[in-house]
This record gives C-alpha cells, structure tokens and sequence, in this order.
C-alpha cells in the first residue's frame, strides 16, 4: 500500500492532521469509504473530493460523495464488478451500491499543447484525442491524466478542492479552500476569464453554490459573468436543462432565481418568463415567487417536487400573456388554449431542452385549472380521478394564495377531498344549485337591461 506522503504532487499540498479538522469517518458514506479501501488496497491513492468533503466541514450532511483516484477508468472497472464507465467527453466511473452511486474520477492534468486540437471536428475524429477545445477555448474532451496537485487546479472553485484521505485521516488543501470556506466565498481557481471559456456552466455553478452555501462569490469570480454570460449560447439545450434542474431543485430556488435575475445568465435560461414578468399582473409574478418558495418548503420537508409543476409554475406568466392576446384573435376557448400553451413551451424549449414526458405534464395542469372550475358530478369525478389532479389542485391554491379571484374553487376542492361520499353528493348539489341561481340572476339583469 502507497503512503500518501509518498504521492507525486503532495508536496504542493497544505496537509491538514487528523486532530486539527472536524470530519469523522461516521458521517461519510460506507460505499464511498468501501470504494476508498479499495483502491488504495490494489496499489492507488484514492481520496474523497468535492462537496462531500466541504460539506463535512460545514457541518452539513452531503447528498453524496466523490472520488479520485491516479487510477484510470479501465483499472477501477476491473477493482470493482458493478462499476460503469460513462461520459466521452468527461470519462468517469459509477460504482453502483443498491441505490447509492459513487462516482470516481481519474486525476486530470493541464493540456498539453500538443494534445490541444482547434476547430471544429466530428465527435468520431475527436475521440481519437485526449483533449480538444473550440475555437472559444471551451473544453469539448478532458481525458488527460496527471498528478493530485493537476487535479486539484483543474477543479472549479477552491472550496470544491478540498481531498480527504483515509491514511492517517488526512485533509489536503492546494488552493487555500480552507481560507475561503472560513471567509465564507466562492472563489474561482485560476483565471476566471479563462476557466468560464473553457467551461461556461461554471458561471450557473458560482450561482448555485453562492445560494445553496449562502457564500459571497468573490469579487475577481463575480465581475467577467456578466460580460460573458453570452457563452451559455454555446451550451445544448440539454445541459442547460440539466443545469437548471440542479438550480431550481436544489432547496434554494427562490435565492437561486433572484441571483439569476441580477445577472445577464437568468435570460440565457428563463428569457420568456423574465420578459413576461415585465408584462404580468401582479398574481402570476406572485405565482412565481410562492411556487419558488413551496419546492424549497417540501424539499426541506424531504417531500418530492417534479420538474413539470415548476416549470408549468415558471411559464404560468408566459401562458397567461398569450392566452391575453389570443383573445382578440376570435378563437375558440380550445384553440386559444392549445396555442397558448404551445407557444409557451415552445419559446421556453429555445433556451433549454425540457422533456417530452415534462412539457406533457405541464400542460395538463394547465388544462386541469378550466376543468376544476366544472362541478358537474361527471366532470368532477373525471378530474378527481386524473393521474395530474393533485398537481393541479396544487397549482390552483398557488393561484389562490398569489391573489387571484376564484370564489373559493380552492376551498371548494380542499373540503370535497376531506368528505365521505355523501357529503360529496350534497356538496355537488349545493354547487349545482349555486350555479342555476347565479345564470337565472345573470339572464333577469340581463333582460331588464334590454327592457
């Protein structure tokens, strides 16, 4: 077994003793420590690396763990039967145990000049590098091996390169990590300027990691985002989305989203609802903000939160606009709805790339909110048996709660869930009857008017 002392780069390491921290082999994960053992009984050096390790620190229970290793992806795969190697531009390991994955890197270096290849080429003549970069300088292949202290100056921000050893139960710091965790401040590792070209999503990351921490960034970090939130242009959709759902879904959206609205970034994710919010009635801006509000609620509470709901939540000004508009365009209530809601996603598809099974989702919900206001008993029961019902129920008291008129729909539904069958039966009724006065009131102020 190596001695970590003896590790190629350690020497750049600000070593921290196992009697000068606070992490405790019990908080960390038994699959990760397994994956840790192991390694370094074949011959490697492993470490623990990340947020896993920042968190310890913070006194914060991780939502996973990491590793990395001067093992390569083929000798992991060979330490370990339920290991996956995944990625091509990124090639990492996933060690499966049950529902828990751990995922392991190789050490990357800087790219070598030689390695670094310009221009535009096809992803089959790409693999045949180790590295590539675009014209732009952003990374398209980072599968180039090196030393710890390589790795920890690849990393993004120092707080993130922080490693954790289980010889001697060692911290290692190479970017003064443990001065910024102190300072409470995300600070870029290297130059900014070049490291967001090389990877634009870092940009969304400080912005994460700034909420979710309640971390300042640093000032040297924070002043090229602006000037090169243009970047994101060169992003797919797809990763844009991903990004987005690690944003949004992470317990800090309501801090998450106002960060992105004082940057140039939240319109190269959120541009349809960040102009709509310009237009909108005070309800849905409202709208937005509780549906913020509500997933960083049930996520602290451990309850789930589907990407649909916040996205049909995030487009609800959008939709409300052109559902608006539509109506000087003589359609029927079907039409107008249909284009409406097409428009919405279609806008929002421009900027990140949400699924089918997403965007089918929020448009039911959508839908839903007419039928709710139905209470015939065939209606009602059609809608109460709805797989979306309780989504759209859902969705109706944020409507409620931002300030909309509904008369009540929301109480309504509230206690018809909670009655018996014959309570539902009178409630119904009553409902019914409520609606016959209202149409012959309607119809006799009507008439008399004519009269």
């Amino acid at each position: 077994m190596n001695s970590e002392l003896d590790v190629p780069g350690i020497e750049n390491a600000n070593i921290v003793e196992r009697d000068m921290h606070t992490i405790s082999r019990k908080n960390i994960s038994r699959s990760a420590l397994k994956v840790l053992y192991r390694l370094s009984g074949a011959g490697f050096n492993a470490y623990i690396v990340g947020g896993g390790v920042r968190d310890l620190l913070l006194e914060k229970k991780p939502k996973d763990f990491d590793v990395a290793t001067n093992a390569t992806p083929k000798e992991i795969k060979c330490l370990f039967k339920n290991a996956r190697v995944i990625g091509r531009r990124f090639t990492i390991v996933h060690i499966r145990f049950g529902k828990e994955i751990i995922e392991v890197t190789t050490f990357r270096a800087d790219h070598a000049p030689q390695n670094e290849i310009s221009g535009n080429m096809s992803a089959r003549k790409m693999k045949d590098f180790d590295s590539a970069h675009s014209e732009e300088g952003m990374i398209l292949r980072d599968n180039v091996y090196g030393n710890i202290d390589e790795d920890a100056r690849r990393r993004d921000f120092t707080v993130n390169a922080l490693y954790y050893t289980t010889d001697g139960f060692r911290l290692l710091d190479f970017n003064s990590g443990l001065e910024d965790l102190k300072a409470k401040q995300i600070r870029m590792i290297g130059d900014p300027n070049e490291r967001y070209k090389e990877d634009p999503v870092r940009m969304l990351r400080a912005i994460r990691f700034s909420a979710k921490l309640g971390f300042s960034i640093e000032e040297n970090t924070k002043r090229p985002i602006d000037e090169l939130s243009y970047l994101l242009d060169s992003v797919s959709s797809a990763r844009l989305f991903d990004e987005t759902l690690k944003l949004m879904i992470g317990g800090y959206a309501e801090k998450t989203f106002a960060m992105l609205r004082d940057y140039q970034l939240g319109t190269y994710l959120f541009s349809p609802t960040l102009e709509a919010l310009e237009e909108a009635d005070s309800n849905s801006a409202k709208l937005v903000d509780l549906a913020l509000r509500s997933t960083d609620e049930r996520l602290a509470e451990g309850k789930s939160v589907t990407p649909s709901f916040l996205f049909a939540a995030l487009l609800w000004p959008v939709f409300r606009l052109n559902i608006a508009e539509n109506k000087n365009l003589g359609l029927a209530p079907q039409q107008s709805f249909d284009k409406a809601a097409e428009f919405a996603i279609n806008e929002q598809l421009g900027y990140t790339a949400i699924p089918r099974r997403f965007t089918a989702a929020m448009k039911e919900i959508w839908e839903l909110q007419n039928k709710l206001k139905t209470r015939s008993k065939r209606s009602v029961e059609r809608v109460f048996s709805n797989p979306r019902f309780r989504a759209a129920y859902d969705f109706l008291l944020l409507r409620e709660a931002s300030g909309e008129e509904l008369n009540g729909l929301g109480q309504w539904w509230t206690k018809f869930q909670a009655c018996n069958a014959k309570e539902r039966e009178d409630l119904l009724v009553s409902a019914n009857n409520k609606k016959r006065r209202f149409t012959k009131k309607r119809k006799a102020t009507h008439t008399a008017n004519r009269a």
